[in-house]
């Protein structure tokens, strides 16, 4: 269980705008599916979003392993030991325990007692492991399958449990067992962000001078843009290149030494993948691309000022 409240949300006009959706559709007992790019902040709009609910929050994290049992828990065997006395071998004492021990329960445990549950990048896992939703939001059951629990085998929903989920469009293949559990969703949908809400992001995230921080900005936007296919750079190498210059105490110009190694180490990829190449460039050919890429960008930014 995590605290909801240690969201870090940077909010932007678009931003609030969704939140404020969001939290409506949520407080109307409506579950949420947040969607959109990567690096679209979608987590960190879950948490933000769970922490204004008030409840406990449990964090799931999607993934292709995840199978029903995962979701629900499984019970395991009971333990038992067994002793030899050490004078008389003959007597064997043995110590069995009757109670089922079981997994991490995160969806069970969310519905019984009311907890808002982020189940984040939920279409990494299967379809099949995700139609236990389907009860749920239906119908406020939740089924337990094989398992019994106080002798039943399902569980009604607590009426203070909310379900926030996330995922990116490029991953979303919805097939026909799937479109059910979307159909029981109300999809809000986060779309990149403006230049606006980037430099605001990363300057309150770096700590480094709006200027320079709207320099790396327009750097890696206008890579994003000419990369149409391949490495496209999220906020996250903005927020990356950025704290370190702040660190350092350097400068974004083309000039400074710091911002090139900076620049080739975290945008190194993405430079290579727009030129074709799928492995390193070597550093001068990099360096000159990043600085044919500095001065687009700054020319772009003077245009549109």
């Amino acid at each position: 269980m995590i605290d909801g409240s240690l969201t870090g949300l940077v909010e932007s006009p678009e931003l609030k705008s969704a939140t404020t959706r969001a939290l409506a559709h949520l407080s109307a007992n409506s579950a949420v599916h947040l969607s959109g790019p990567v690096a679209s902040g979608k987590t960190v709009v879950a948490l933000h979003l769970a922490a204004a609910l008030g409840r406990p929050v449990i964090l799931m994290q999607g993934e292709p392993r995840i199978g029903r049992s995962e979701i629900l828990g499984r019970e395991l065997p009971g333990r038992r030991t067994q002793d030899t006395d050490q004078f008389i071998h003959s007597i064997l004492r043995m110590d069995e325990t009757v109670r089922t021990i079981g997994d991490e329960d995160r969806l069970a445990a969310a519905c019984q007692h009311g907890h808002t549950l982020v189940y984040d990048d939920f279409t990494r896992s299967s379809a099949e492991a995700n139609s236990i939703l389907n009860s749920v939001l239906g119908e406020g059951i939740l089924h337990l399958a094989n398992r019994s629990r106080a002798g039943q085998p399902y569980l009604r929903v607590h009426p203070d449990f909310h379900l926030i989920l996330t995922s990116s469009p490029q991953e979303l293949s919805v097939s026909h067992s799937q479109r059910a559990l979307m159909d029981r969703l109300v999809t809000v949908r986060l779309d990149s962000y403006s230049l606006q809400a980037e430099v605001a992001i990363v300057a309150a995230k770096s700590r480094l001078g709006l200027e320079d921080v709207q320099s790396v900005v327009d750097l890696v936007r206008m890579l994003r843009v000419v990369s149409e296919h391949g490495d496209q750079p999220s906020i996250r190498a903005s927020i990356a290149i950025a704290r370190v210059l702040a660190q350092l105490g350097a400068r974004a110009r083309h000039d400074d030494d710091n911002f090139r190694w900076i620049c080739r180490d975290v945008l190194g990829d993405s430079i290579a993948s727009l030129a074709g190449s799928e492995e390193s460039l070597p550093t001068g050919v990099v360096d000159e691309i990043l600085e044919r890429l500095c001065q687009e960008s700054s020319d772009f930014s003077a245009a549109m000022a």
